[in-house]
């Protein structure tokens, strides 16, 4: 395949990164009790056993990958090529399977089920009591409603796959290149065979595997590099490629190249992986290794989980309680039915049907009937009206103004409908740091130079002017006007020493594009100081293996470099020896203050001021870093050369060699100074956590950073503050220790099946906040056994890896009530598949509703693992948002989407379900109490086509109404009281105790409007002197009052009132009297004489005065006692919402207080180093090589003979 793109500015940096984490594993939740024994991370010093090389492919040799020994068996003798193709697929219906696979789908659903027996039912006439139509009508209704959704939703999938499966990509095919849709061949994992750059190097951004934005190089082998740069080449390559199988290790790839009887190594830095983006590289050619689901990323990206909220659980046992219910209700009238007719069925003579059943039969019969009758208990309309709500509070997530990203147009997006109300129950929240709290862009802000300081800003300080300077990067700001002027003097030579340094140590690469610099960096923060001193007139223009210009003001100079000692994780600093124009050698050396100040030079100056200045710096999160020099003699450094040159061709332990010979050069250090840089958070986000917090959400943050970065940010974004106390993983250990001890030692007075109360872990007052590492987690969870047996006889190995747990049950759960009991909870270090597991360790044992937030595809695993996965739409990729539940382009969002949306949806949906059911037990239990005077025979106490339309028409929109549009108070008293959010978290609003309220609430108004109405009619006398008291009319007394009743009551639950709700309710009241009279019409009664049976019956009872006294006075019993209630609870025990609500007008009238800058206490914590954050190492052993600083030989047929060295002037940057 051939890649081509035009050159992209990027804003990362280059490097291989020298701590790889170990992105490993792809388990969620149910798998890692499983994965925890099986795929454990491998302990240091285990001896790896030959790997075996079972995945083959051959170049331009399509038809050797259908081979038989190629072939996998599917089912029976069916087989298919083990080799996976391009194309997606994500849709789960075509045109043929549409109809079957969902009705399938469906009728999974137990209460749909239940409802297509009851039609079974229905069709028997011993058995039925009422008209098929009246179960067909709603069924139909529902699953052509929940059918036409799921066909919308897979549309957008159908679309979703195609645009991807048709983008086109270069593919070597009969010795040409010709365009193909990405089905064929697109992104994949490619082995790089030779690029347009020097020695075939490809640099890539790798975000969407690893979360990084800045930029890793990888490069072709050195004999493809040479031989495979032209089409005809590539055309003629023929090597059988033999590596691993298809695996998720994103750190790892072992293979060989089997090429014209030679063998050549592969590994990682050979290979592109699918998600990485290409990046200042014209051209590249590779050879696909895996594609589709074969890749890397795609075997990263765990299974997909069907999530259920708790509303959803709770829903489905409720409709399963009403279920026993019903068969309860039924079997005990049959019951009664039996005895009735015994004693009084079968002895009255008009009664007599001459069908000779006996009592027993009768009862069964009537048995069947009533669960026909009383089938309304089961609200087979409440899924459906669910979805709809559901539906539409996506949508009003998706519309939020507040929450559209502006800057690069991206709005919310709700990518499920299932979860909304979930979002107000949230009780942890686990985020991602790098690119979710922060921006991942660092700005040089401070620094001090000799004990004096720069940077403050002051109040009426523009930003400096740097006009002057040509080259400067206009995007740069500094405050302090001072320190330009003082550089621009050239008067203070520590000053010039400071930022020549900056422009001088360093590993970063430059490129020269339309005429301006493009600096590339190992890490954002050196990429910072770079830009600083380019701005100060210190301007690093270009590099070769052995020297360095700068422009030093107007003045162009060449420095040749002796040596660089790079950057590593141990060293934590960084010097390079330069020897100047005038024959001088000089060291200049950056690093971690902790480091450096053990270096320095008795003799050195203003180390107290300086220290100071860090001190400051370090309370303000920013990142420090301390500068030096060290002047060296000919003859010193001619000595210590000759043992660097030794070191570097070391066999054994070279990097300890080094690190050995750095020791004894990088000592004795004069100070310059220090700077400070901060990594910019995201707007908002102090403010955020703060809100999030006072709703009693806890936020831990999750990341693959140092401990001394994600510290750092830590108090830059308020999670931490000086006044906890933080444990690490050492001081959890101790406590753990003490508990499991303290447990060992208590005699078991307590019974089997009694709990003791948990006592704390943190006894003393005051906040706690725990940082633990991923290697902790690793290390105190379980200790893994290898075992290798090697049995010659065979040639084969036998490798055993065991983990034993040193955890108990028990001890997890001490673990988890630990880190619970904290403000704050930081895990560093962490892999993907440690981050699913602290979050599957919360839900477990303390069933709580979780929430993960992230932004890169090493997110992904958290994000499906826990109830609800958000992805930050940001710089690191679409991995995170396309796994996602919810994504957003800002975590100041979350609040928004939590105290607004959330808390809304988890409101709304409350009180439709509690009135729903409500208005179901007031409708059904009617017949319930009309058997008592039917003799238990399962007649029904309304008209069929009432009972039909009762859900459809007559009671539905205003309640549907309410879980879309209700809100107890706007939103911007729910973001000033983020305490409105804690009934969600408790599940106060919605649960049995509030289902059996419904049901006795129902019971209630079902008694009211059946006796009320029963005793009216037992002495009336109409008007005309006839008596109304039919069973119609009687009917038809009792429905009118139970849609005033439920119609009214829905209008007390209303808590905001729209034209619409308006609208629903009177329509709702004015739908029931239009299609009741044209139903009791005699002209539908001659078209339909059986169907519509109540001919005049509305008409001829409604217009008796005496009959609407009996409707009013029935809705008002009915609804009295609710408004006594309501008027007694938010009187004497209001909550906190009743108490805002109370107060909104004044509430909305107050201005928003004033945001106080936050104070910073000086010198209470220690300092935080700067190259925390510098996960890679740098370029050093790249430049060094000069790999990157040569041009291609003309000539590519042979072996490269020589190369040349290209001038200074001329060489090629990158």
């Amino acid at each position: 395949a051939k890649m081509s793109r035009q050159r992209a500015d990027s804003q990362g940096s280059l490097g291989p990164d020298d701590e790889v984490m170990p992105y490993s594993d792809d388990e969620t939740d149910d798998e890692l009790a499983v994965s925890s024994e099986g795929e454990a991370e491998e302990p240091p010093g285990v001896p790896h056993p030959p790997v075996e090389m079972g995945w083959k492919v051959k170049a331009n040799d399509r038809p050797y990958h259908h081979l038989p020994e190629f072939q996998k068996k599917v089912f029976l003798c069916i087989k298919k090529s083990r080799y996976s193709g391009n194309a997606i697929k994500t849709y789960k219906y075509n045109v043929l399977t549409f109809l079957p696979l969902n009705l399938y789908e469906q009728f999974k659903r137990a209460a749909n089920l239940y409802f297509l027996a009851l039609l079974i039912l229905q069709i028997i006439p011993d058995i039925s009591t009422l008209p098929w139509y009246t179960t067909l009508i709603p069924l139909v209704v529902v699953l052509g409603i929940t059918a036409i959704k799921d066909l919308v939703d897979d549309l957008a999938r159908h679309r979703m796959d195609k645009e991807i499966n048709n983008r086109k990509c270069e593919v070597l095919l009969d010795g040409t290149y010709q365009k193909q849709t990405c089905c064929h061949v697109w992104v994949a994992d490619i082995l790089l065979l030779s690029s347009s750059n020097p020695n075939s190097l490809c640099y890539v951004e790798t975000a969407e595997l690893d979360g990084e934005t800045n930029l890793k190089f990888k490069m072709g082998l050195r004999v493809t590099d040479e031989r495979l740069q032209e089409e005809r080449q590539l055309a003629e390559f023929d090597a059988l490629i033999e590596c691993e199988e298809p695996n998720n290790r994103l750190d790892k790839f072992m293979g060989t190249m089997l090429w014209q009887r030679e063998r050549y190594p592969l590994d990682l830095d050979n290979m592109l992986l699918r998600g990485c983006k290409v990046r200042n590289t014209e051209e590249c050619h590779g050879l696909v290794i895996f594609a589709g689901a074969d890749t890397k990323i795609m075997r990263n990206g765990g299974k997909t989980r069907f999530k259920r909220t708790k509303i959803d659980e709770l829903m489905n046992y409720m409709v399963y309680t009403i279920f026993v219910l019903l068969i309860l209700v039924a079997a005990g009238l049959a019951i009664g039915h039996t005895f009735w007719y015994e004693e009084i069925g079968s002895k009255a003579w008009y009664l007599y049907d001459a069908k000779g059943q006996d009592a027993s039969y009768r009862g069964f019969l009537s048995f069947w009937g009533y669960i026909i009758v009383l089938n309304t208990m089961v609200p087979i309309s409440l899924y459906v009206s669910v979805e709809v709500i559901r539906l539409g509070q996506s949508k009003f997530i998706n519309w939020d103004l507040q929450m559209y990203f502006a800057e690069k147009d991206t709005p919310a997006k709700a990518r499920t409908t299932t979860l909304n109300e979930q979002l107000g129950q949230i009780e942890y929240i686990f985020s991602d740091k790098t690119g979710t709290l922060t921006q991942n862009i660092m700005a040089f802000k401070k620094c001090t130079i000799a004990g004096r300081s720069y940077g403050n800003k002051q109040t009426k300080d523009m930003p400096v002017d740097w006009s002057w300077n040509r080259h400067a990067d206009r995007k740069f700001q500094f405050m302090d006007h001072s320190l330009v002027a003082c550089v621009r003097s050239r008067k203070d030579k520590d000053a010039t020493e400071f930022f020549k340094l900056l422009s001088l140590c360093h590993t970063v690469m430059v490129e020269h594009k339309d005429g301006d610099l493009v600096y590339q960096a190992a890490s954002p923060d050196e990429g910072a100081l770079v830009t600083a001193a380019r701005n100060f007139g210190y301007v690093f223009l270009s590099r070769t293996q052995d020297t360095i210009t700068i422009k030093e003001m107007d003045q162009e100079s060449t420095y040749e470099m002796l040596a660089l000692l790079d950057f590593n994780s141990d060293r934590k600093r960084m010097s390079i020896i330069l020897k100047f124009p005038d024959g001088r050698i000089r060291l200049y050396c950056k690093g971690a203050d902790t480091v450096i100040y053990e270096r320095l030079s008795p003799n050195s100056r203003h180390k107290e001021t300086t220290q100071d200045a860090l001190d400051i710096f370090a309370n303000e999160t920013l990142r420090t870093l301390c500068l030096c020099y060290k002047d060296i003699s000919t003859d010193e450094f001619e000595a210590w050369s000759r043992k660097h040159k030794d070191a570097q061709v070391a066999m054994s332990d070279r990097d300890a060699a080094l690190d050995r010979v750095y020791e004894e050069i990088e000592n004795n250090l004069m100070l310059i100074g220090a700077t400070a840089i901060e990594d910019k958070l995201q707007d908002g986000v102090p403010e955020t956590i703060a809100k999030l917090a006072k709703a009693d959400i806890k936020i831990w943050v999750l990341t693959g950073d140092k401990k001394e970065t994600a510290e750092n940010i830590g108090y830059s974004c308020s999670l931490l503050s000086d006044d906890m106390q933080i444990h690490y993983g050492e001081d959890v250990n101790e406590k753990l220790r003490i508990r499991q001890a303290n447990r060992r030692n208590e005699p078991s007075t307590f019974r089997p099946g009694k709990k003791k109360p948990a006592e704390p872990f943190f006894t003393e007052p005051g906040k706690n906040a725990l940082i633990i590492t991923g290697g902790w987690l690793v290390s105190s969870i379980q200790v893994q056994c290898c075992f290798i047996f090697y049995f010659p006889s065979a040639k084969w190995w036998l490798v055993l890896i065991c983990s034993i747990f040193i955890f108990s049950e028990r001890d997890s759960i001490d673990f988890v009530n630990m880190a619970c009991e904290c403000e704050a909870v930081i895990c560093c270090r962490v892999t993907p598949k440690q981050k699913a597991n602290v979050v599957s360790l919360v839900k477990k044992y303390k069933k709580a509703v979780t929430l993960s937030i992230g932004d890169g595809a090493n997110d992904v695993n958290m994000i499906k693992t826990a109830d609800i996965g958000v992805g930050i739409s940001g710089q690191e990729g679409m991995q995170a948002v396309m796994s996602s539940d919810y994504a957003f382009a800002q975590f100041c969002y979350l609040q928004r989407l939590l105290l607004v949306h959330g808390r809304w949806s988890y409101i709304r949906m409350c009180k439709f379900l509690r009135f729903f059911f409500f208005k179901n037990f007031a409708f059904t239990l009617v017949h319930f109490w009309y058997s008592f005077f039917s003799g238990y025979s399962s007649q029904v106490a309304y008209e069929d086509w009432f009972i039909t339309l009762y859900n459809l028409c007559y009671s539905s929109l205003p309640v549907l109404l309410v879980g879309l549009l209700d809100q107890d108070v706007n939103d911007k008293l729910s973001l000033k009281f983020p305490k409105l959010y804690l009934p969600g978290q408790q599940g106060t609003l919605f649960n049995y105790r509030n289902f059996f309220i419904s049901l006795f609430h129902g019971i209630f108004v079902s008694l009211i409007i059946f006796f009320i109405p029963y005793g009216a009619f037992l002495q009336t006398m109409g008007q005309d002197g006839e008596a109304p008291s039919d069973y119609q009319s009687f009917a038809v007394v009792t429905a009118s009052s139970l849609i005033f009743t439920v119609n009214l009551q829905i209008s007390l639950d209303t808590s905001y009132w729209t034209f619409v709700n308006c609208f629903a309710v009177l329509g709702s009241i004015a739908i029931y009297f239009g299609i009741m009279f044209d139903i009791h019409s005699a002209g539908i009664h001659v078209l339909f004489p059986s169907a519509f049976t109540f001919t005049g019956v509305a008409s001829n009872a409604l217009r008796q005065p005496y009959l609407w006294l009996t409707i009013i006075l029935t809705v008002g019993i009915s609804l009295l006692p609710v408004i006594c209630i309501q008027f007694l609870h938010k009187t004497i025990w209001p909550s906190v919402g009743d108490k805002v609500q109370r107060n909104r007008k004044k509430y909305e009238m107050e201005e928003e207080e004033k945001k106080k800058p936050s104070a910073f206490q000086r010198g209470q914590r220690s300092r935080r180093s700067a190259y925390a954050f510098s996960h890679s190492r740098g370029y050093a052993d790249l430049i060094s090589s000069g790999r990157s600083i040569r041009r291609r030989p003309p000539a590519r047929g042979g072996p490269q003979d020589s190369i040349r060295e290209v001038p200074q002037r001329e060489a090629e940057n990158i």
